[in-house]
């Protein structure tokens, strides 16, 4: 008689989805995801980033580089899409439901995510009328691990005199997206860009009546679709 296994699910870590999490933008952004840069990215040592690396690349979750990086495999992008869907789902719980400020939901999201199951998120969805973005404009995953991203670009790619809408924020941090809504830097607000200068490291943009500058990272991670040149 044969007798069938059942296949168990993967458990991670809380650790082990916010290093998921943290490649898959890293390397949606750049193409790989250096040690270096996770470090930066999660505020933890080098060393510790080396450890759980390896951890993760002998779960197949990834695969890694010397001296270049990592890159999610099948295997971890799937999981990794998983991440994201809690996140930017229990974002817009915090947003939407809770009335949270758009600026603050990112460090709360990374705590409630990894308690949400996916019957809770079905539920989630619904209650919110299926939304297709989180607050900051990124897209959100469905259930079965698709994701439909909207052809966007660096604000720092565009042309003096370009014009165009926001339509993603791809750098959460609380810090960075309290400047943003200061100016009023939200997914749909249209701008033109004046002026930049990568030697010194700034980008002038006109929204409405108003002018303003910022820095070339903070730029950066706020992704645009374009419209016209004036």
């Amino acid at each position: 008689m044969e007798i069938k296994l059942k296949k168990q699910k993967l458990q991670l870590t809380k650790e082990s989805e916010e290093y998921l999490e943290t490649i898959y933008k890293l390397q949606k952004r750049n193409g790989i995801a250096k040690t270096s840069e996770i470090a930066r990215q999660l505020n933890v040592a080098l060393g510790s980033v080396t450890n759980t690396i390896e951890n993760l690349e002998r779960r197949g979750l990834i695969e890694h580089k010397p001296y270049k990086g990592v890159k999610l495999t099948e295997k971890g992008m799937k999981e990794a899409l998983k991440v994201l869907r809690k996140h930017r789902l229990a974002e817009r719980l915090l947003t939407d439901a809770l009335k949270m400020k758009w600026s603050e939901v990112h460090e709360a999201a990374c705590s409630l995510e990894h308690a949400l199951t996916e019957e809770i998120l079905r539920h989630i969805e619904k209650a919110l009328g299926y939304p297709k973005k989180c607050p900051h404009g990124n897209p959100i995953p469905t259930d079965k691990g698709e994701i439909q991203e909207e052809k966007s670009y660096p604000l720092t790619l565009l042309k003096i005199k370009e014009t165009a809408e926001i339509v993603k924020i791809t750098e959460e941090s609380s810090e960075k997206l309290r400047v943003l809504e200061k100016y009023g830097l939200k997914p749909g607000t249209k701008l033109n860009l004046i002026d930049k200068s990568f030697r010194e490291g700034f980008i002038e943009l006109k929204i409405g009546a108003t002018c303003l500058k910022l820095d070339l990272e903070t730029a950066s991670g706020i992704w645009v679709r374009r419209e016209n040149y004036d």
